[in-house]
């Protein structure tokens, strides 16, 4: 039998919400881990390891973070990844390159770190007093902490834990430049495919999408992008579907039977591999969802951190969750403006609510 567009879903749905495993396991599993400051009421990495990590506590990515060999880093957003996949992108060749003072000012850095060993920003400041420069977004920041990012962005640096959500730094083991074309070719490619992995299957605009923002990981193949997207086109398995062409990974092919993956109510971070593709979503789905934190509350239509809600394959609303003294409050929509009757969709919501309360509550 053809394949077409529900056992698409329901294969991208059962590949990603696999059996709950070991932290370390479910990340080498996704590939990567997309981050996100807000809490609301918890950090998006978070919200995705929790349906996928055995026993998962809000914040423990953080807590056991400096004793497994993974690493923050930007991939084709910033995340968290293992760090062999974080290898292949380096060295970066940032563009435009440092000016002299900012050198000095990196290599004196870089001096300070290898002496303390550990270094949190507070004290890069106060030991060299950089000062206050613009940031990206045109507010005020500090200089030692611009720069800092921009070394760890180098590969100067790495995150070595963090500190109530500070970055600590500390010195980064250099990656070998490849020995040649080819073997630059080849690590392209290998993160092509990690990209492909966790986000599969996946329409061809995200494909070109997403080596789009691989670009900003490996800025020095940025300009080999349409080369590395022709090869993806003819190394990894597609299909069409209404006019769609889509792609994902070798061996990982979606079958005609495929079932959906199991009864529970799964309420999703915005980041979520399953609905990371908003366009991938609206073909699902069928209906819009949007990213509304940095929305003005009036123009909000689903709410500041509206979470999908996912039921027997299908995606039939979204939550706002806030935890207030030690107690969940939830507020729920639906695309078909109530909630689904009967008993087993109320017993999968109040199963969903107290998973979430387990997890916001410290083990």
């Amino acid at each position: 039998m053809p394949l077409d567009l529900d056992a698409l879903r329901r294969h991208a749905v059962a590949r990603t919400l696999f059996p709950p495993t070991t932290l370390l396991r479910a990340i080498e599993r996704l590939g990567f881990v997309q981050a996100d400051p807000i809490r609301a009421p918890a950090r998006a990495q978070d919200l995705v390891l929790r349906h996928r990590v055995r026993d998962y506590r809000a914040g423990e990515l953080e807590r056991r973070y400096p004793r497994l060999p993974l690493e923050e880093d930007f991939f084709v957003n910033y995340g968290f990844l293992p760090r062999t996949t974080a290898g292949w992108m380096h060295p970066r060749e940032p563009h435009p390159p440092w000016d002299r003072s900012r050198e000095a000012r990196a290599s004196a850095v870089l001096d300070f770190v290898r002496q303390r060993g550990r270094v949190h920003p507070a004290e890069v400041d106060a030991h060299f007093q950089h000062g206050r420069t613009r940031n990206w977004f045109g507010g005020s920041s500090r200089a030692s902490t611009q720069l800092l990012d921009a070394m760890h962005y180098r590969g100067l640096l790495r995150i070595a834990r963090r500190d109530r959500g500070v970055r600590v730094y500390a010195l980064r083991t250099a990656t070998p430049t490849p020995a040649d074309a080819a073997q630059s070719q080849a690590r392209h490619d290998a993160l092509v495919d990690v990209a492909v992995a966790a986000y599969a299957p996946l329409p061809a605009a995200t494909l070109g999408q997403l080596l789009s923002h691989l670009g900003a990981g490996v800025p020095q193949w940025r300009s080999q992008r349409g080369a590395a997207l022709d090869r993806a086109r003819k190394r990894l398995p597609s299909t069409r579907i209404g006019g769609v062409a889509w792609f994902w990974p070798a061996g990982d092919a979606p079958g005609p039977a495929s079932r959906d993956a199991d009864d529970r109510l799964r309420l999703l971070a915005p980041f979520d591999p399953i609905v990371w593709d908003r366009r991938r979503f609206a073909l699902f789905w069928g209906w819009d969802y949007r990213f509304e934190a940095y929305t003005p509350a009036p123009q909000r239509k689903l709410g500041y951190y509206a979470m999908p809600m996912l039921w027997r394959g299908q995606v039939i609303g979204w939550g706002n969750l806030a935890w207030r003294d030690g107690r969940l409050d939830a507020q729920l929509g639906y695309v078909a403006g109530r909630a689904p009757r009967g008993a087993a969709y109320r017993t999968a919501l109040d199963d969903e609510l107290q998973r979430f309360e387990s997890f916001m509550t410290p083990g």
